[in-house]
């Protein structure tokens, strides 16, 4: 029996719950998306374990028509793989998304992503927990998910705001299970974590009341709210912040000058300055700092 494409594809998500709970938000949030772009390209009647070579293929062309960038497309078709998996169609799905056209990411772009949210924004979040959490988004640079599972007292190590020098990041926080430290360098960021202590105590910044994916829902709707959006490049700002501590110059993307206009000597202090960023960011490869601070 053919099943709309929509409701067949959220009933297998609903009945496999791997990952965490924000990977499972996001496949969600992804198949969701890809199920409409089918249902829009005449595929509506089609069950989840009907998927064959020529719906992936319809799909990447008309993401690749739409300008999406090469990162989401890639990100889309990590999901879609999953799709395929649970229904044994893996043969369905080349193994690499240069088959499918897909090319590499540009990283290097010396635009600025960086978001300065002017005074007064965050305030606009009426909700204490989840205005802390942007905060410590901005403060650290932390991501989505790591901001609102942040556990002050495991990231202080049982410090106070006023002695503690870096912050811990627990692995089932942080994109890969990668633990990370951010160091604390500022009375800011001493403020956003003494507010967090405050707030949670021991706990989390998710009410005991709550679980992650329902403070997630709850963030979003506030931000948006809030007039703000796109709260990632708040990763760029805070990269970019780095970075000029470090090296004592702007970042290209900040309009400091490009990798050719630096000395020999520069050069080693800009490639350990990367590195830095990048492990405070949560990546293991250099070249990932170019999206944030161009080249």
């Amino acid at each position: 029996m053919k099943l709309d494409i929509f409701v067949d594809l959220m009933r297998m998500v609903d009945r496999n719950r791997d990952g965490s709970y924000a990977t499972q938000a996001a496949r969600r949030e992804v198949l969701a998306q890809v199920a409409h772009d089918l249902k829009d390209m005449g595929f509506r009647m089609l069950p989840a374990t009907g998927l064959k070579p020529k719906h992936v293929a319809a799909l990447v062309n008309r993401w690749q028509a739409s300008g999406i960038a090469v990162g989401t497309m890639k990100n889309r078709m990590s999901h879609v793989r999953w799709w395929a998996e649970k229904v044994g169609k893996q043969n369905c799905v080349p193994r690499t998304n240069g088959e499918l056209g897909i090319g590499r990411r540009r990283y290097v772009t010396n635009v600025s992503k960086a978001l300065v949210l002017a005074s007064g924004d965050i305030g606009q979040i009426t909700d204490e927990r989840l205005r802390c959490s942007v905060e410590l988004q901005q403060a650290f640079g932390l991501r989505r998910e790591e901001c609102l599972k942040f556990q002050p007292r495991y990231a202080l190590a049982g410090l106070t705001p006023d002695l503690v020098c870096e912050i811990q990041l627990k692995p089932t926080w942080c994109k890969g299970g990668r633990a990370r430290a951010v160091p604390v360098t500022s009375e800011h960021q001493r403020a956003v974590l003494a507010r967090a202590v405050a707030l949670c105590g021991s706990g989390s910044m998710i009410p005991k009341n709550l679980k992650y994916v329902d403070q997630l829902h709850r963030y979003t709707w506030a931000v948006e709210k809030a007039g703000m959006s796109k709260l990632h490049g708040l990763r760029h700002e805070y990269a970019q912040q780095r970075y000029h501590q470090l090296t004592g110059w702007l970042a290209p993307a900040a309009g400091g000058p490009v990798s050719a206009q630096l000395t020999s000597q520069q050069r080693a202090v800009d490639r350990v300055a990367r590195l830095q960023v990048s492990a405070e960011l949560g990546h293991n490869r250099e070249e990932i700092t170019a999206v944030y601070l161009g080249r």
